[in-house]
């Protein structure tokens, strides 16, 4: 008997959807290190806010030592004008008085000698001319003040030397100086009407013109005028004197009993122990002003460290606030983080689950159509065998006649061996197989072979698709696995599918050989579940820029537009309710990307679809997907 051929396929169960076909996505990302993204953030912002707070802190210690500063400035100010204020007012005070005084003694003056002793003078001294003097220019200063000439000021003093010429002069002037004696006075001026000084303690101011003087003036108008000054050396009654405060006062002399102006005095009175009582008194408000200042200084030192150490104690309870809540804050995302690695874990675990039922029940379809193919040469060998066994029994009697004849003839009894040779031949003779037995036994045998070596063509197919005799990574020839995916996928593919292997000179590259042939299974699987009825898929290689490029095309129907966006979303699949996973093209997808690759599709409604996997030569081995 022969044994068909192997090559004959039969149409078996569709394989489960592995997924809907969508274009690739990117590369895959890095995992969301949820803990360190908060901490690096979180910290960040404590930092900023505790600066911000440190800062509103440093503003706000500084705008109060800032107030405290303008309180203090405004205290010392107001200090200050207090006690320029006390010592003008005590000045003006001083004048007043002692103005008032000056006033009450011009008056006593005018009394006791006006009428008897300086009116009859005054009238004398009126014939003494001073009209030619004040005719002559004036003459400017360097500061461009107008300035009497030294000879009108000669011409003057000329005047002023005829009028102590004049009759009664000693007489009066001995009056008045026994009158001023042991007083406060220092010295006494008369002017008469004309502003000529007539009488002067001081000699020598005799004869000089005040009819320009601003205080002769008022007291000629009835007001009088004094002022404080300060005379490095002075004439006095007692002589010269030194560094002495003198108030000198215009007033006006009345005549007696009447209110008629008759003349005008000038009295410079001594205020020197007055000053310097004031002045003590001020600088003794100044003392107790500068001990209030240091007082206020020390007050507000006080009052700025206690804001400064306030605002250290707010600044330490807010950052220590800051750090519990960080602290919290990070127990509860690293709690979170480590839920949702552990949901991440199970869900990651789970897809893998499904994943490897994908691929086993892919398997499991594959493994029938294997097993059917199987069974026939195993069916025949061993139908072949069990003939061939019962054939031999047949050789059993002509051997053992053989063997007994070859005994004989040992022997060497003549008699007897032609008796045995004759039992012997009967028994040859009684034997039904034929010279053509044998030969169809060795045919039997050859179709075993056959079979046999058929069988082990597919085991090696199957070992070289899981690869289980090899490493986890690996150098793998991207052609040769393609051959055994191709070899193995035909017998799940239905006959009227051609299938087209169109293989270029590609490199060798590093990976995970049984998750690629799980990637190129799915896309050949996908591509015989797209067509109905007569096919073609054509699977081809070739070299792209330095990365090895798999094509997978078929001539189905096409993936629509509308959902091709999304055929490679988890569990998305157009298969039935219980027909597919919609995992296999998503696995496909993670398989590609893990090996530093991508998938992508191209596709024509009505004129099938282009699956594209681009490898590069060096992708390792994929992390966390099952083999």
């Amino acid at each position: 008997m022969r044994l068909p051929g192997l090559d004959k396929r039969e149409a078996l169960p569709a394989m489960p959807d592995t997924a809907s076909r969508t274009a690739h996505g990117p590369a895959r990302a890095k995992p969301f290190r949820l803990v360190r993204y908060f901490a690096i953030a979180a910290l960040a912002a404590f930092v900023l806010v505790a600066a911000t707070i440190a800062l509103f802190e440093a503003r706000q210690g500084g705008f109060f030592k800032e107030v405290q500063e303008r309180e203090g400035a405004f205290f010392n100010a107001t200090q200050a004008e207090f006690a320029r204020k006390q010592e003008a007012a005590a000045l003006r005070d001083l004048l007043a008085i002692h103005e008032s005084g000056n006033v009450n003694l011009t008056r006593l003056f005018a009394n006791a000698l006006w009428e008897r002793d300086f009116a009859p003078f005054v009238a004398r001294a009126a014939s003494v001319p001073v009209d030619a003097c004040r005719a002559m220019e004036d003459a400017k200063d360097s500061k461009g003040k107008s300035v009497p000439t030294p000879a009108k000021k000669a011409c003057f003093a000329e005047a002023g030397r005829a009028i102590m010429a004049l009759p009664g002069f000693r007489e009066l002037d001995a009056k008045v100086i026994d009158s001023m004696k042991k007083s406060t006075v220092f010295k006494v001026k008369v002017f008469d009407l004309r502003g000529v000084t007539i009488y002067s303690s001081e000699h020598a101011q005799i004869g000089e013109d005040k009819l320009a003087n601003a205080g002769w003036r008022r007291a000629l108008e009835g007001t009088p005028a004094s002022e404080l000054t300060h005379r490095d050396k002075f004439s006095a009654f007692e002589g010269v004197v030194e560094n002495r405060d003198l108030i000198s006062s215009y007033l006006p002399v009345l005549g007696p009993g009447t209110d008629r102006i008759v003349g005008v005095f000038e009295v410079y009175s001594d205020v020197t122990p007055f000053l310097v009582q004031i002045k003590g008194t001020s600088k003794d408000l100044a003392t107790a002003a500068a001990a209030n200042r240091a007082k206020v200084e020390q007050v507000s030192a006080e009052n700025q460290r206690q804001v400064e150490d306030s605002g250290i104690a707010q600044f330490a309870t807010l950052l220590a606030v800051l750090v519990v809540l960080f602290g919290a804050l990070f127990l509860i995302v690293r709690r979170a983080d480590g839920i949702i690695a552990a949901q991440e874990s199970e869900r990651d675990q789970a897809h893998q689950q499904l994943a490897q039922s994908e691929k086993m029940a892919a398997l499991g379809q594959m493994v029938a159509g294997v097993a059917h193919q199987l069974n026939t040469p195993l069916a025949f060998s061993q139908s072949n065998v069990a003939l061939v066994i019962d054939r031999l029994g047949d050789f059993e009697r002509p051997l053992a006649v053989a063997t007994k004849m070859s005994e004989l003839v040992r022997q060497s009894r003549e008699d007897r061996i032609v008796l045995d040779v004759a039992r012997a031949r009967g028994q040859l003779e009684s034997i039904e197989a034929t010279p053509a037995d044998v030969g169809a036994m060795k045919e039997m045998l050859g179709d075993v072979l056959k079979g046999i070596g058929q069988m082990s063509e597919l085991v090696v197919h199957m070992r070289d698709f899981t690869r289980l005799d090899r490493a986890r990574v690996s150098e793998f020839d991207v052609n040769e696995g393609l051959k055994s995916v191709v070899y193995l996928a035909k017998s799940v593919i239905p006959n009227a599918i051609e299938v087209v292997e169109a293989y270029g000179e590609v490199p060798q590259i590093v990976c995970t050989p049984s998750q690629l042939n799980q990637i190129f299974l799915n896309l050949i699987i996908n591509a015989s579940q797209a067509i109905e009825g007569p096919g073609r898929i054509t699977v081809s290689t070739r070299e792209e820029a330095g990365r090895v490029r798999i094509d997978v095309a078929d001539t189905g129907s096409g993936i629509p537009a509308a959902i091709l966006e999304r055929i490679f979303e988890p569990y998305f699949t157009t298969k039935p309710e219980g027909v597919g996973t919609g995992l296999g093209l998503n696995v496909a997808r993670d398989i590609a990307r893990a090996h530093g690759g991508e998938i992508t599709v191209a596709s024509t409604p009505g004129e099938g679809a282009t699956f594209t996997v681009r490898l590069p030569l060096e992708a390792g081995e994929p992390p966390g997907r099952p083999a």
